[in-house]
């Protein structure tokens, strides 16, 4: 209720329409109108995501100025919030260790 509070006979937002196909179509896997433990597991941890790669390619992303698919020194400098606020750098931790690559 205290994203939508669905009133009687008024439209739903078209984010809620959105979220019961995505329930209905990917999530709920047996059609049994709920998630049970390992739909959970599925919608958490998906066998087909790599969060790992996909943080990567997006600090790789956001960070790569010149569009090289390299990241200079500068470009992690120049971006360093992006990369302290990085679960792919431990939160920053593991940037404040001599790297022979930088």
């Amino acid at each position: 209720a205290d994203m939508f509070a669905n009133e009687e006979g008024g439209p739903e937002p078209d984010w809620v329409i959105t979220e019961r196909e995505q329930f209905s179509d990917f999530r709920d896997l047996n059609k049994d109108g709920k998630m049970d433990k390992d739909e959970i597991q599925h919608w958490i941890l998906p066998q087909d995501y790599d969060h790992a790669l996909a943080e990567a390619r997006h600090l790789v992303h956001e960070s790569d100025v010149d569009k090289d698919q390299k990241l200079t020194k500068q470009e992690v400098l120049d971006n360093w919030n992006m990369f302290v606020g990085s679960q792919a750098t431990n939160y920053g931790e593991d940037l404040t260790r001599n790297h022979d690559e930088l």
